[in-house]
């Protein structure tokens, strides 16, 4: 018996006493499991349960989200960042509408098909939604198997993600959405990413190669990654008889249709920022204060100083907001977020 085929035994009964209580497996809903892994790319688990709770509230269903105002989404994403995932998700539910009556499609090849979804995210939720013995291969996953057969195949290699899936769904058992679940679990807890791994507490240390030789620390191997490019950026909150300065980005690119400050390329000195602003079509009153931050993206690094100027009028190519209407409606991504916070006190 091989490693792959020791799996489902030891891990079912383990993931049975030890899963953690989530929200989003309370069910096996299709539209709620699907939600559930959009939300949790590149997020953490404990910052997308309060999002998944807004979310369902205010779209219940596959109907309520192909139907949403895209403000109302952008609004209910602030702050999860990849927008591109939220608006995948509306353009996945028109077509379940269109051509599938409004019911999540069961079948492998047309659930891979719709926007926003890729192996992974299918493989998910034909598992845990229709028992089907689809894996669901993530990092966490790639990590576990990685260890478990002390390869050092780089795992970002898309045919060694291939290998391990076709490995996994040779060996799945009938309780395919379990045994999904529990791999997952698995990789997010006692195998994770950034911690020392806890074999003496694993249910696959007995047959695990890094756990018997002692070698977990130097698995999973990476290929090394280009140096992520910088770039500079002086952002503008601009604020009249308590209203604020917005735009909207681009409908295309970076943190695409989202609202934002005014902002330019580059660092301002302090004493250039007024004629910026003079630039723009608006007429500066008083600098009120300068910080600085940054915002990590996946391949670019934005150095970030906010200017707070106080202006004469209400006045430019933009639209000014009052702090509640910023609350209820706007988008904020959380590059430009972190400024409001700073304004309101956050």
């Amino acid at each position: 018996m091989d490693i792959f085929e020791k799996l489902p035994e030891a891990l079912l009964p383990w993931f049975d006493e030890n899963k953690r209580d989530l929200p989003w497996r309370r069910d096996k809903e299709p539209y709620h499991v699907w939600l559930s892994e959009i939300m949790l790319q590149q997020t953490r688990v404990e910052a997308v349960k309060g999002y998944y709770h807004r979310f369902l509230e205010a779209l219940p269903d596959i109907e309520a989200l192909a139907e949403a105002d895209d403000e109302l989404l952008h609004k209910l994403w602030e702050g999860l960042g990849y927008y591109s995932r939220v608006r995948n998700l509306k353009k996945a539910a028109l077509v379940i509408m269109e051509r599938y009556e409004g019911i999540f499609p069961r079948k492998y090849e047309a659930v891979l098909a719709l926007p926003g979804i890729g192996n992974y995210t299918a493989g998910a939720i034909c598992s845990i939604a229709f028992d089907q013995p689809k894996a669901a291969v993530d990092g966490n996953v790639l990590r576990v198997i990685s260890r478990l057969t002390e390869d050092g195949t780089p795992i970002d290699l898309p045919a060694y993600k291939k290998k391990v899936q076709t490995a996994l769904e040779a060996v799945y058992p009938q309780a395919a959405g379990q045994f999904t679940q529990a791999l997952m679990e698995l990789g997010a807890t006692l195998c994770g990413p950034n911690w020392k791994p806890r074999c003496a507490e694993c249910p696959c240390g007995s047959f695990c190669g890094s756990a018997l030789h002692g070698t977990a620390e130097q698995f999973p191997v990476k290929t090394p990654k280009a140096k992520r490019k910088t770039e500079k950026r002086t952002v503008f909150i601009l604020s009249c008889d308590g209203r604020y300065a917005l735009e909207k980005r681009p409908d295309m690119g970076l943190l695409a249709g989202l609202w934002q400050f005014p902002n330019v390329a580059g660092w301002l000195e302090p004493e250039k920022a007024p004629e910026a602003v003079e630039a723009m079509g608006i007429k500066p009153r008083e600098l009120l204060r300068q910080i600085h931050r940054k915002h990590i993206f996946t391949h670019i690094e934005w150095e970030m100083q906010g200017i707070y100027l106080e202006t004469a009028e209400i006045s430019g190519n933009f639209v000014w907001m009052t702090a509640e209407e910023i609350k209820g409606k706007a988008a904020l991504p959380t590059a430009f977020r972190q400024f409001w916070e700073e304004e309101q006190g956050v």
